[in-house]
């Protein structure tokens, strides 16, 4: 997606070889017409495949995940990074560790929104290691759900995260895929 290549390179910050600051982009400030045309672009790639929800962990996915759902017609549900005291008692949780964060969280999504018969589309906004990533299919895995795929906005193709998802033999698909961050660069694949 050549627009929001060029939307990265005019407002992410490289803070490390490992690190992307995307927060005018994606993390914390969000331009509407650009999320739609990322839902629209998932939406497409995935929309023979009878998707019955998609779903994303909160919070930096739901956008994209909200805009792909509305161009599916489908509801959007999102897993939790921490159980609240109205949590589903028997909700479907796995425990991983946030990059970004530096902290262990647990995913927790409740079995009311997910059955055997759903078909998923899991959306997300970047994957680097892919430990929320793997967390999240493990739930769905597990909640009997068919995952028809997984969306990432952004790639960073030199962490190991989306190539673990695709050696499961999951469908992984990237708006955006960046090969190196070295000497403060970014370097699209």
């Amino acid at each position: 997606m050549e627009e929001l290549k060029q939307r990265i390179l005019q407002e992410a910050t490289v803070l490390s070889n490992n690190v992307l600051k995307l927060d005018a982009l994606l993390n914390q400030q969000v331009d509407p017409q650009l999320t739609m045309r990322m839902g629209q672009e998932f939406a497409q790639l995935y929309r023979s495949e009878q998707i019955t929800r998609v779903v994303t962990v909160e919070s930096s996915g739901i956008p994209v995940a909200f805009a792909t759902a509305h161009e599916l017609g489908v509801p959007l549900v999102f897993a939790r990074r921490k159980k609240t005291l109205l949590a589903d008692p028997d909700a479907l949780v796995e425990r991983v560790p946030s990059f970004t964060k530096g902290i262990v969280t647990d995913i927790v999504l409740s079995q009311q929104f997910i059955t055997a018969n759903d078909r998923i589309l899991f959306i997300d906004d970047i994957i680097a290691n892919g430990d929320a990533a793997r967390g999240l299919v493990k739930i769905i895995q597990r909640s009997g759900a068919t995952l028809v795929g997984v969306g990432i906005v952004i790639e960073k193709c030199f962490q190991n995260g989306a190539q673990s998802i695709r050696e499961q033999g999951i469908r992984l698909d990237s708006l955006v895929k960046i090969a190196s961050l070295d000497e403060g660069h970014i370097t699209f694949a």
